[in-house]
């Protein structure tokens, strides 16, 4: 039996909650300071003279608030769709039989191991026959379906009990509503853990749009954030506090979802 007063316990925990702690904390103290106040030695943690000038700068000549709706669009509507596709997929290879299924769930597994850079140029000449280079509907529609997230949803329908999908079909229901009503809020779990890790991964996604997205106007926060660090210098208030405001919508829906990530991360790692 593990004892749970021990003094070292708490002391490992205190460890890595200042491991996990410092680096947002100092990332939003020192998004507080002057240039001056950053670079001075020896280090502080606490700004002795706290200013918001470089959120005001940021938010007022940096046409942040472009980039932050336009990072909005792009991940909550690629986010949707992904998960829209996923959970017809994931619906279609759990509970339904036809020839070749088992092959083509394999194939959807193997793209799995395909690295995201060998995909990137013949995505891209495609999105250019297609006329969506250097439109936010190209961000959107490129890496709507993702093997990950069809897996997800696959292995949580397929747990989902046939009885009430075939007691359904007895009395005619479409399978459209067998679907909707049904599967989809049975594993509202799975989808909402898919959706906030693609709302982070869309959100944080910097390389898709630098290759597709020439158009300032059409920048995502991410690419704003790296067109901050100049040629020549950087202005470390301004990095900051555009690093400090892109955070927050991610941790906004970390809070929000918490309890639905953790019941979807959790499923099926206890039997009855």
């Amino acid at each position: 039996m593990i004892a749970t007063n021990n003094p070292w316990r708490y002391v490992a925990i205190a460890v890595v909650l200042v491991m996990f702690l410092l680096p947002p904390v100092w990332l939003l103290l020192s998004s507080l300071k002057s240039q001056a106040e950053i670079f001075q030695w020896p280090p502080s943690l606490l700004p002795q003279n706290p200013t918001v000038q470089s959120y005001a700068d940021t938010l007022s000549r940096a046409n942040f608030g472009k980039y932050f709706l336009n990072s909005t669009i792009v991940s909550v509507l690629s986010a949707f769709l992904s998960v829209t596709i996923s959970v017809m997929a994931g619906y279609a290879l759990a509970k339904f039989r036809f020839a070749g299924d088992t092959v083509f769930f394999l194939l959807i597994m193997s793209a799995l191991m395909v690295p995201l850079q060998i995909v990137l140029i013949p995505v891209f000449l495609v999105l250019r026959d297609l006329g969506l280079l250097n439109t936010l509907a190209g961000l959107i529609i490129a890496p709507a379906a993702t093997p990950s997230g069809v897996f997800l949803m696959r292995q949580y329908i397929v747990n989902i009990p046939d009885s009430l999908l075939e007691a359904a079909r007895i009395d005619k229901t479409p399978e459209w509503r067998i679907l909707l009503r049904i599967v989809v809020p049975l594993a509202l779990p799975a989808i909402g853990t898919l959706l906030a890790f693609n709302l982070v991964w869309r959100w944080n996604d910097y390389l898709w749009p630098f290759l597709i997205i020439t158009e300032q106007d059409k920048w995502t926060v991410q690419l704003a954030l790296a067109n901050s660090v100049g040629r020549f210098g950087i202005d470390w208030p301004r990095l900051l506090s555009i690093s400090v405001l892109s955070v927050l919508p991610m941790l906004a829906i970390f809070i929000a979802l918490q309890k639905t990530l953790m019941s979807g991360l959790m499923a099926g790692a206890a039997k009855e």
